[in-house]
C-alpha cells in the first residue's frame, strides 16, 4: 500500500546538492537565466509589436479617457469588453493622472509582467525543492523546451512567445498563478491561516479575470495541488472558503459578464484548431519532461507535476475529440509541469550518476531550444548584425500606424480599414468600422464585417460605399483606392495610402 512520504524522506529529496561541481552547475545555471533576462529587459525597450499588442493598447486607451465608461475598444460602440481586467484598469489608472503614452505604459506592464513571473517561479518551485539551481533551470526549461518550430501564442512561455507577449495581461496572470500555486502548496501543507482560503479565492479570481485562459491553467494546477497535498480537515475548510469568494468577485466584476464567456466558445474555436497541429514541432523539445514525469510517479503516485500533467493532458485531449478547440488553451497545464520536471530532475533524481546524465539531456534539449528560438535576438541587435543562420530565423515586427497620427488621425475618428491595419489602429485612439479580433459582446460584428468587405469590394457601387461611410461616421480609409469623396492624405510603409472623407 502506498503512504504520502513523511516530512524527513520530502526534506531528503529536496535538499539542496553540494560540492564544487553542484556549486559550478548552480552558478552557471543562474549566469545563463540572468543572460536570458537581460535579453528580455532589452526586449521590453523595443517592445516589438505582434499579434494583440494593438488590442491591450485600445484597452488601455478607453481606460485611460473614461475608466468607468470605456466602452468597445475597438469600435465605436457602447459594449463591454474581457479585455477591461483589474490588470488593464490598473494601467489605465496609471495613465491617466501621468499623462504618460500608452507604449510606456505597456513597457512598464512588461516589467512588472517579467517580475511577477520570474518571483511566481522561483516561489513555486521552492516548494519542490530546495536547491539552489533549481529556479533558474525551471526558468530556462520554461522558455526553451518547445520544439524546432517558430511558435508565439499568448499564456505560452517560450521565449520567443513572451519577447512578442510580455506587455499582454496574460504574462501577468502566468506571473500570478506561479505565485498561486506556491501559496497554495504551502497552506496545502498546514499553514493555512484563517484569511488564507480567501486570500487564495481572490486571487483566484484576479487571475481568471485577467486572462481566463491562464485562469483554467491556474485552476488545473491548483486542483493538482490540493490532491497532492491531502490537507488535514481542519485546513481544507479554511481553503474551501476560497472559491465561493472567488466566484463572488467575478459575479460582480462591472466592465463585463465574466460567466457569458462560457456561452460564446463557438465563436473562438476557428481560431484556436492550429494549436493541435504539428505537436513535435512546437513542443518536441519537452518530451524529456514526460519522462522525468515518470520518474517522479514511480517516487510519488501523488506528485503535484504529475496530477497537473495529466489534468492539462485530459482537458486538451477532451476539446480535441469534442471539436472544443479552444480548450486546447489549457496547453500550458501540460507543458509548464513536463517542462519543470526536466529541470528538476537534475537535482532531485537519486544517484549522483543519474542526475548527470538528466543533466547531459536537459543540457541538449535547452540547446536545442535556444537555437530553435534564437531569431528573438532579432528584437535587441540589429538583424544586419546578427549571423546569416541566426538573422534567417528573425522575423520582423509590424511597424505601426504612427505615420497615420502625424496625418491627422485622432482619438475617437474612425476609420475605415482591414486586415492589420484594423489590428493596429485602435492603439493610438481611433476606432475602425469592424473590429480586427473575435468580440463576444460586440452583437452587430458579423454586420460590420460585412460592411467593410462590402465597401473594399470592387463590384460595390459609388453610392453605397458613401452610404457605408455615413453609416458608421468614417472620417479616414486605408487603402481600397481613390474616390471623388476621398482626399489623399499620407502614404505609410508598403504603400499604403490613407485617406481623408471629404464632403
Amino acid at each position: 500500500m502506498h503512504t504520502a512520504p513523511s516530512d524527513t524522506e520530502r526534506e531528503r529529496r529536496t535538499a539542496p546538492a553540494r560540492g564544487p561541481v553542484a556549486r559550478a552547475g548552480r552558478v552557471s545555471a543562474w549566469a545563463v537565466a540572468a543572460l536570458v533576462a537581460a535579453v528580455l529587459l532589452l526586449v521590453v525597450v523595443r517592445l516589438p509589436w505582434a499579434g494583440d499588442l494593438g488590442m491591450h493598447a485600445a484597452t488601455l486607451q478607453r481606460l485611460r479617457h473614461s475608466p468607468l465608461h470605456p466602452g468597445n475598444p475597438l469600435v465605436d460602440a457602447d459594449t463591454p469588453s474581457p479585455y477591461y481586467s483589474p490588470w488593464t484598469l490598473l494601467l489605465g489608472l496609471v495613465a491617466r493622472p501621468t499623462g504618460l503614452s500608452v507604449f510606456v505604459v505597456l513597457r512598464l506592464a512588461a516589467l512588472a509582467g517579467l517580475a511577477l513571473l520570474v518571483t511566481g517561479v522561483r516561489s513555486y518551485v521552492r516548494t519542490l525543492t530546495a536547491d539552489r539551481a533549481a529556479p533558474a533551470l525551471a526558468l530556462l526549461g520554461l522558455l526553451f523546451l518547445w520544439g524546432p518550430a517558430r511558435f508565439a501564442w499568448s499564456g505560452f512561455l517560450g521565449l520567443n512567445s513572451l519577447a512578442l507577449t510580455m506587455a499582454y495581461p496574460s504574462v501577468c496572470a502566468l506571473g500570478l498563478a506561479f505565485h498561486f500555486w506556491a501559496w497554495l502548496t504551502r497552506a496545502a501543507r498546514g499553514a493555512a491561516g484563517r484569511g488564507t482560503g480567501l486570500g487564495l479565492g481572490l486571487l483566484w479570481a484576479l487571475i481568471l479575470l485577467c486572462h481566463q485562459f491562464t485562469g483554467v491553467v491556474a485552476t488545473l494546477g491548483g486542483l493538482a495541488v490540493v490532491i497532492a497535498a491531502r490537507p488535514a480537515r481542519a485546513t481544507l475548510l479554511r481553503l474551501a472558503a476560497g472559491p465561493p469568494l472567488g466566484l463572488l468577485v467575478l459575479w460582480l466584476w462591472p466592465y463585463y459578464d465574466f460567466f457569458a464567456l462560457f456561452s460564446a466558445g463557438a465563436d473562438l474555436e476557428a481560431v484556436h484548431r492550429s494549436l493541435y497541429r504539428d505537436p513535435a514541432g512546437r513542443f518536441g523539445y519537452a518530451l524529456p519532461g514526460v519522462v522525468a514525469l515518470g520518474c517522479r510517479l514511480r517516487r510519488d503516485r501523488r506528485d503535484p507535476l504529475v496530477l497537473f500533467f495529466l489534468l492539462g493532458v485530459l482537458t486538451v485531449a477532451a476539446g480535441g475529440l469534442t471539436g472544443h478547440w479552444s480548450w486546447g488553451r489549457a496547453l500550458p497545464a501540460a507543458l509548464i509541469p513536463a517542462q519543470l520536471a526536466a529541470a528538476l530532475e537534475v537535482v532531485s533524481a537519486g544517484r549522483r550518476a543519474v542526475r548527470r546524465g538528466w543533466a547531459c539531456v536537459l543540457l541538449g534539449a535547452l540547446a536545442a531550444g535556444a537555437w530553435a528560438q534564437a531569431g528573438t535576438l532579432g528584437y535587441v541587435v540589429r538583424r544586419d548584425a546578427l549571423p546569416g543562420v541566426v538573422a534567417a530565423k528573425y522575423r520582423a515586427p509590424w511597424t505601426g500606424y504612427q505615420w497615420a497620427v502625424r496625418a491627422g488621425v485622432r482619438y475617437g475618428d474612425v476609420v475605415m480599414a482591414r486586415t492589420f491595419a484594423a489590428r493596429q489602429i485602435p492603439a493610438y485612439g481611433a476606432y475602425t468600422v469592424a473590429p480586427g479580433y473575435p468580440d463576444v459582446f460586440l452583437r452587430d460584428a458579423g454586420r460590420r464585417e460585412a460592411a467593410v468587405e462590402r465597401y473594399f469590394s470592387a463590384g460595390t457601387g459609388r453610392e453605397e460605399r458613401r452610404g457605408i461611410l455615413r453609416e458608421y461616421g468614417v472620417r479616414w480609409v486605408v487603402g481600397g483606392g481613390p474616390a471623388p469623396w476621398l482626399r489623399e492624405a499620407a502614404v505609410g510603409p508598403g504603400h499604403q495610402i490613407l485617406y481623408r472623407v471629404v464632403p
